[in-house]
């Protein structure tokens, strides 16, 4: 059985094309995707009520972290930091239950579908009791998370996290960092309880998540990737790395050599890679990490909230490089304003307008979107490289009498979706996610239980804090 929709006009192909067929079969991939397309007389397919974009992958999330929003805006004692942040944020993790946890993943997975986001890679580190000791089971958090995924019906890449120590040189774990702590055995575990209860399909893959250089050891970073080749082939592997400056100063002081030089010289970084952040890269690490084929995950909202600094994005992209966006600590969960403030970063530090883009796409908003969808979707792992055969059918139906949107033509929807935020503004009218419909006319089937429940966590939490 296969089920078809008309899109009045569709990007297929990084190009805008009219009366696009759009058909997949019984597990949402795409089978048939024709352009000009002209349906017999008394034809019942579905025509939709506007035009059509491929859904973004969101490459990076920490999904508690959503309900921390607005508590870590106030100057402390000292110059604050990423670091004082940090201190914050584990105080919060530390009450942080199972049933708290499927609450602040639901309501956020539905507000990414509502803002476009398709596909979620969950960069997923706390797992353990607030003491240090294991559930029973011991993937109990992360079920936890690919519950919320199921419930709201986004597609999910889970990431769990390998986390041993406090810094650079293997610096015992601080007590409030207990709930991160494995062994690559033990994380090992956790993926196959995982896939036992979750098994991989269309909708959900399995990669992990070596935190960061800093808190995982060498021998562990290669430890790790070697299971994974045993029991998760080609799985994705995403790591933070040179997100602040103390932290490549601390990596140069121990290894001799920055955290991203280090890691293209002792790992052979590849598609699988996702290299969050990669805030600060030298000239050689931009063209050798471009040359990697790896992915730049770029999280420019909370990277302006924490301070880190500005992504060398113009020369990396000259260099062919790959990015993809997330939220990350979900201070906005909108791939539009990730896209707006890349683009905007770079106008401020080389004092130019339209800077990302190339000869053959001089659109920003049109560059930026084609190469995010398509980096994001190799570092999810899995089949959402926008309207394609063989692709998942995960796309966004436009709203063009949005007031953003109103009177344009092709050439500049994707510029006024970017580019133009009009209070009430709702662009994003409808949400396909393997074939299915997940968000109508801009409401969630479960959004209203989900509100229920996320608020009275959030009570609770805020109550205790």
């Amino acid at each position: 059985m296969s089920y078809s929709v008309i899109a009045p006009w569709a990007r297929v192909q990084q190009a805008w094309q009219e009366n696009v067929l759009l058909q997949w079969d019984q597990q949402g991939t795409l089978v048939k995707v024709e352009s000009n397309y002209q349906p017999e007389p008394n034809s019942s397919i579905p025509r939709l009520s506007g035009p059509v974009i491929a859904g973004m992958p969101n490459l990076h999330s920490h999904a508690f972290q959503s309900a921390m929003s607005g508590l870590t805006e106030y100057r402390g004692q000292t110059q604050d930091s990423f670091w004082s942040w940090r201190d914050l944020m584990y105080r919060f993790a530390s009450k942080l239950e199972p049933q708290h946890i499927e609450a602040i993943a639901t309501w956020l997975y539905i507000q990414m579908l509502k803002s476009g986001y398709t596909s979620v890679c969950e960069f997923h580190y706390t797992h353990h009791q607030a003491s240090g000791q294991a559930y029973s089971p011991i993937s109990l958090l992360a079920q936890a998370v690919m519950q919320a995924a199921s419930h709201s019906g986004i597609g999910i890449t889970m990431l769990p996290v390998l986390y041993q120590y406090s810094g650079f040189g293997a610096q015992p774990p601080q007590a409030a960092q207990g709930r991160f702590l494995n062994e690559p055995e033990q994380l090992l575990r956790i993926l196959l309880e995982l896939q036992k209860q979750h098994p991989i399909s269309a909708q959900r893959a399995y990669g992990v998540a070596p935190h960061s250089l800093r808190a995982v050891s060498p021998e562990s970073l290669k430890q790790m990737v070697a299971l994974m080749d045993q029991h998760f082939p080609n799985s994705p592997i995403h790591i933070h790395i040179a997100e602040q400056t103390a932290e490549v100063e601390a990596c140069v002081a121990l290894h001799q050599q920055r955290p991203v030089e280090w890691l293209l010289n002792h790992m052979e970084v590849n598609e699988r890679w996702c290299l969050v952040h990669a805030t600060h890269l030298t000239e050689a690490e931009v063209q050798r990490a471009a040359a990697s084929r790896s992915v730049a995950g770029l999280c420019l909202t909370t990277e302006a909230n924490l301070g880190d600094g500005i992504f060398p994005a113009k020369d990396y992209l000259a260099a062919q490089g790959r990015i993809g966006v997330g939220s990350d600590s979900h201070i906005a969960v909108d791939w539009r304003a990730e896209l707006r403030l890349l683009e905007y970063g770079q106008r401020l530090l080389h004092r130019q307008r339209n800077v990302l883009c190339q000869a053959d796409q001089p659109q920003v908003a049109d560059f930026l979107f084609d190469a995010s969808v398509a980096g994001g979707a190799q570092a999810t792992g899995r089949q959402v490289n926008g309207l394609a055969v063989g692709q998942q059918a995960d796309f966004l139906v436009l709203n063009a009498d949005d007031p953003i949107l109103a009177e344009h033509s092709s050439d500049t929807w994707l510029s006024a979706l970017v580019f133009s935020e009009r209070a009430g503004s709702q662009p994003i009218r409808d949400v396909y996610v393997a074939g299915q419909t997940v968000i109508t006319d801009g409401h969630h089937a479960q959004e209203d239980q989900a509100w229920q429940n996320y608020r009275q966590t959030l009570r609770h939490l805020l109550q205790h804090s």
